[in-house]
Parts: structure tokens; sequence; C-alpha cells
């Protein structure tokens, strides 16, 4: 399946991928498609970051695009069915780095289809701006598996 971004169209960018044995903690789950266990999750992300001072203040970023690619995971891959699941991992690369991948089980879509949220009718929407906050808040951001699988990094 080939490799989607919003931000710079796939034929113009090379992905660095991430080398195995420079990744020195990762934090991994299997998340219930509800909110509640979104923050949780996030916090622990947070906390693990903050002790490696990973994203030195990079935090607010990192943040805020886990939490939008969890939300939409949760909310269009899972339906917002509580039996369903979403994976995440969370990587830390030495000397700095993070390597974020949220997948979920719903049926995945092509990112290059979605609207900008800053153009027409778009603009007074009350959704639709998460994929654009990723693009804008991390470094590198990809989708694998036919869009159910998205890769967040910040260097």
């Amino acid at each position: 399946m080939p490799t989607a971004s919003t931000r710079v169209p796939p034929s113009a960018h090379t992905f660095r991928e991430f080398d195995a044995h420079r990744l020195n903690r990762r934090l991994s789950a299997v998340i219930a498609a509800d909110t509640d266990a979104i923050a949780l999750f996030i916090d622990q992300v947070m906390d693990l970051l903050r002790e490696r001072q990973t994203a030195d203040g990079k935090e607010f970023e990192v943040e805020l695009a886990l939490r939008e690619a969890l939300a939409n995971a949760v909310l269009h891959g899972c339906k917002s069915d509580p039996d369903k699941r979403v994976e995440c991992t969370v990587a830390c690369e030495e000397p700095g780095g993070i390597l974020i991948i949220v997948r979920d089980p719903g049926n995945g879509f092509d990112p290059l289809s979605v609207q900008s949220p800053l153009v027409g009718e778009n603009i007074l929407a009350d959704h639709g701006r998460g994929i654009f906050l990723m693009n804008m808040l991390m470094d590198e951001v990809r989708w694998e598996r036919g869009g159910t699988e998205i890769h967040l990094r910040k260097l």
C-alpha cells in the first residue's frame, strides 16, 4: 500500500525509518474505543516523554497530535464501539526523536481526499481539523494499511 501524507506529496518526501537498535524505550497499549481510556494512555505517554526528556519543549505538540490520532481512531476507525480496540505504540530513539504508531480496526480512508479546514464552508465546521493539526504539529505524518494506521514522528 502506498504511503500518503497531506503535508508533502508522497513522491516528494522520503521518510527515514527508525533504527530498531537505537530505540531505547517503548510503550505499547491496546486501548478500548473510549475517550477515558485515551486520556489515561496519553498521561502515561507524556510521563514517559518527560522522564526521558525526549520531547523537551515539544510536549504540547506531541500530546495534541497523539490525542487527535487516538480520537480519530476511536471515532472513525472504531465508530465509538467500546468493544473495539485501538493499538498504539510510542518509541523513543537516541539521541532524540519520537515515533508514534496508532492502528485501528476500521475500513481505512484516503487521507489525500480529506478537505482542508482552511477553505470555504470548512472554516466554520465543528470538526475536521485533526489531520490538519497532526500535519502541522509533527515533523512527519504518514498513513499505512489503507489509512487504518498512522505514523507520527517528532525529531
